[in-house]
């Protein structure tokens, strides 16, 4: 009787497909359900995000970072901003730094609603996702305050921010806060220690601290490992360094194994309470003054370089950035943290099942423009 015989079949995953979060294409190669390979093929939303900001004057890249990571726009301005007031010697005045971090932290709730709510839904359980997305909504409804948008806020600018805060708009920050800190517990109830939900990640893809720091993984997907690496507290930016705020990191939750799928989705949970703990630091002490610092109409910083990396929600995002002393940069750079998660799948997912590759992805967290840009 001759040994069982195995096809390997090449599938498409996407780049339709609603598990991979976008418009990203996965070559895979299985036998049967197990994957022996999954090559990402990405490009479908390449736009040139670089070349565009060598082309236009500093500011008017800012409403293109907008477009970096449409689930943290304001995490991708502030970067941008930040980079350029770190080449002109720009100082921001301190309510704009307050106003900044605020804002930065609420759209790190806002992102990691999202993440947790699509790996949920990815998972199966549909009704999770929509308690994500109406607490999102509520928020949403805080920025169309602030800054007029739902989506692709546009909020900082180079010096400051657009707008100050409406009248009253702290006070109902406070209370959105007040409602939804405890609605963490609920989603917890909801889904985060359900059997089957817990099961489908606790010891799916674990990533070893070693492996995160060699694949360059940054964010919630580093932290997710266990090495206890954030920008706001190991290279402190703005107002961060005198706020407290703990930085989750996986401890294999659940008896799973460190660094799995499962302790990835934690560690956002986890930040999501930081974030809550940081704004309400910020509402007892924002002061009064100016937003935005007095910039030229043509901003011309002088000849020079300069490398400036901020926390997102997914992570590390730099910018760099070369000034030949003209009102248009001479060269930019920007890296992102779903293009160095990109990375790791192909690797990470062989062994596994179709449809652990979806928990893979969702646990990553990748967002399709940050990775083709």
């Amino acid at each position: 009787m001759s040994a069982l015989q195995s096809d390997i079949w090449t599938l498409n995953m996407g780049p339709q497909h609603p598990s991979t979060h976008g418009v990203i294409r996965f070559i895979l190669r299985t036998d049967g359900e197990i994957i022996s390979d999954a090559d990402p093929d990405i490009g479908f939303l390449h736009r040139g995000m670089e070349k565009i900001a060598e082309l236009i004057p500093y500011a008017s890249f800012m409403p293109y970072t907008d477009r970096l990571d449409y689930l943290a726009a304001i995490n991708m301005n502030w970067g941008w901003a930040l980079a350029v007031e770190k080449l002109a010697g720009i100082e921001v005045p301190r309510r704009a730094e307050f106003l900044r971090v605020i804002t930065g932290e609420l759209n790190r709730i806002s992102s990691h609603l999202i993440g947790v709510g699509a790996l949920a839904s990815d998972m199966g359980a549909f009704t999770p996702f929509l308690h994500a997305i109406r607490d999102r909504e509520r928020i949403n409804d805080l920025f169309e305050e602030i800054c007029g948008a739902r989506l692709t806020y546009n909020y900082c600018r180079i010096g400051g921010v657009s707008e100050d805060a409406p009248p009253g708009w702290l006070n109902r920050l406070g209370d959105f806060l007040d409602y939804y800190e405890p609605m963490i517990d609920v989603f917890n109830d909801l889904i985060t220690n359900n059997k089957i939900f817990v099961e489908r990640l606790r010891k799916v893809a674990p990533v070893s601290a070693q492996m995160a720091i060699d694949y360059g993984l940054v964010g919630p997907n580093l932290r997710g490992s266990g090495v206890k690496f954030d920008l706001r507290k190991q290279e402190p930016y703005s107002i961060y360094p005198e706020l407290e705020f703990d930085i989750p990191v996986g401890i294999g939750y659940h008896h799973g194994d460190l660094g799995s799928c499962f302790d990835r989705y934690m560690v956002r949970i986890e930040e999501i309470r930081q974030s809550v703990k940081i704004i309400r630091q910020c509402l007892k002490v924002i002061p009064e003054g100016e937003i935005i610092a007095k910039v030229p109409r043509t901003l011309k910083p002088p000849a020079g370089e300069v490398y400036c990396r901020t926390e997102a929600p997914r992570g590390e995002v730099g910018f760099y950035v070369i000034s030949d002393g003209s009102p248009k940069p001479a060269r930019v750079k920007i890296r992102t943290g779903s293009w160095s998660a990109m990375s790791i799948i192909r690797d990470l997912s062989r062994g596994w099942m179709i449809a652990d590759l979806v928990a893979i992805i969702g646990s990553l967290d990748i967002v399709a423009p940050e990775v083709d840009r």
